[in-house]
């Protein structure tokens, strides 16, 4: 998978323009920011933020956000976000990032993973 510094550009905007319609409770912009896949599972920009409210708090109202480098997981690309949830807990959001028909990014899932801290 070729990917491009103008792609790693559009991914890095399209989350962070979902992060930013979530602080502002624009829930049309962040659910027009998934794949149609993600739209259809949800029906509505209501219920998508619904479910990011109770399920993806660190990502819904983080404290700090770190961008990673863009890695494969699980054969999809996808970009690491380090997060502090509003508890201040460190979380690594992990964002699929699907390439559209028309050549955009949008965000085809998120899963949240702790982080370890290394033991001594």
């Amino acid at each position: 998978m070729q990917i491009t510094d103008s792609d790693r550009a559009a991914i890095r905007f399209v989350i962070e323009r979902q992060l930013e319609a979530f602080q502002q409770e624009d829930a049309v912009t962040a659910f027009s920011l998934a794949t149609p896949g993600i739209q259809i599972t949800f029906q509505t920009p209501e219920n998508f933020m619904e479910m990011v409210r109770s399920s993806y708090e660190a990502v819904y109202r983080p404290r700090s956000v770190l961008f990673e480098n863009l890695a494969i997981v699980n054969g999809a690309l996808a970009q690491p976000v380090l997060v502090l949830d509003p508890e201040g807990n460190p979380r690594r959001a992990l964002y699929q990032m699907e390439k559209q028909l028309d050549g955009s990014w949008r965000i085809n899932g998120c899963f949240l993973v702790p982080i370890e801290e290394p033991s001594m």
